[in-house]
């Protein structure tokens, strides 16, 4: 038998990188909800008191970007007395600027001196994954899916209002043992949750340990022999931007598979659907989970990329880790039946172009219940069955 144990992370809202996407996202999101052509391309830094957003946006939209900024961190948490990084009293710094005009002439629909069609192109070049298991009811790897819970569960008390010594940054981390390829114990968990000063290691220990993991982890999977690792640093007071400094796009792996799928290496957040280090990326988790939906492999990963201002990608490949019901190039076969590449497709057939995005920031990209992200759909079972026969 062959035994391994693998482990995956998450982070919570108030960690200062998903602060950061955080208020990338809601930028975006700003945008989108008035403007749905927007171009949107928002970075984000965090650090103390500070925030610095930049970047490139060409919209119509007018809003307030002080206000959606506070708005952001305020519905993260950061409201304490005794935060340093505080949603009423930040120093932001806006340094956002129209998209380059060589840039957009390559993305818009329509002809340009240079580019050899009149089609919607892609925003960048790149390569993209998209990876599904049948490891869990929502087909991720268990051991980021495991991760996730407990940041939800950490974030869902702490805003309940019922423990009051929780602060908003926060990590956990999962350990799963494999035996022949398949999850079968958790071997250790860690959580590090920001407190207020004055709580006993004791205390936290406790409640994390029977108010969160035991309470959100597959029972079967924890036995005797799980360690378990809380705060092991003994005391997690100064966290968030006062503890340490968030950028946009630092968390990818958090992100996305939680390192069991392979990344392209582009970021998410802050980003519109033109760009295709995020649609794309959404694409291929949709094409992915279909085909494990469907039955056709107990784990798959498709990996496409694309050429900056050219309308169809230039390679895409699938890979079943030898677990296909039919040979891989036959499935692959069937998805490009089945699915378009091309980026304006991508955006029409996951109906991208809405202010979506906030809900996608915090807790994975891909594995969530919710009817806006499209991707997690597998409306595309039986269309992909037909085309395999």
């Amino acid at each position: 038998m062959s035994t391994y144990i693998f482990s995956s992370e998450s982070v919570g809202e108030g960690h200062p990188d998903k602060v950061a996407d955080t208020i990338s996202d809601a930028i975006l999101d700003a945008c989108l909800a008035q403007d749905p052509k927007s171009r949107v391309a928002c970075e984000t830094f965090v650090k103390s008191n500070i925030v610095v957003v930049g970047g490139e946006i060409t919209t119509k939209a007018k809003f307030n970007y002080e206000q959606v900024i506070r708005d952001a961190v305020r519905g993260i948490g950061y409201t304490n007395s005794d935060d340093v990084f505080h949603a009423d009293t930040l120093f932001i710094n806006n340094y956002l600027t129209g998209q380059s005009a060589d840039i957009a002439q390559g993305v818009d629909a329509k002809k340009a001196k240079g580019k050899k069609t009149a089609e919607q192109g892609a925003g960048d070049q790149g390569i993209m994954f998209g990876y599904a298991c049948n490891e869990t009811t929502e087909l991720m790897p268990a051991p980021v899916m495991y991760a996730h819970r407990l940041g939800r569960e950490l974030t869902r008390i702490r805003k309940s209002g019922k423990v009051k010594w929780l602060r908003p940054d926060a990590k956990s981390q999962v350990s799963v043992e494999y035996v022949d390829g398949k999850p079968t114990r958790i071997v250790n968990v860690v959580i590090s949750t920001q407190h207020a000063a004055g709580v006993e290691h004791a205390v936290i220990e406790k409640f994390c340990i029977d108010q969160v993991i035991k309470k959100v982890l597959p029972k079967n999977m924890l036995t005797k022999d799980t360690e378990y690792l809380i705060n092991p640093t003994g005391n997690f007071v100064i966290g968030g931007p006062q503890g340490d400094s968030g950028l946009t796009g630092r968390k990818i792996i958090v992100d996305t598979y939680g390192g069991m799928g392979r990344h392209g290496g582009g970021a998410f957040s802050g980003k519109d659907p033109s760009k295709v280090d995020r649609s794309a990326a959404y694409m291929g988790r949709w094409v992915a989970k279909n085909i494990v939906a469907a039955g056709l492999a107990e784990k798959c990963e498709i990996q496409f990329a694309y050429a900056i201002g050219h309308p169809l990608p230039v390679s895409v490949h699938v890979d079943t880790f030898g677990t296909g019901t039919k040979p891989d190039a036959d499935i692959l076969k069937a998805v490009l039946k089945v699915f378009s590449f091309k980026p304006a497709d991508i955006v029409k057939q996951l109906n991208l172009l809405r202010p979506i995005y906030s809900k996608s920031t915090n807790y994975g990209h891909f594995g969530k219940d919710d009817a806006d992200l499209t991707w997690e759909r597998t409306d595309k079972v039986a269309a992909l069955k037909k085309a395999v026969k």
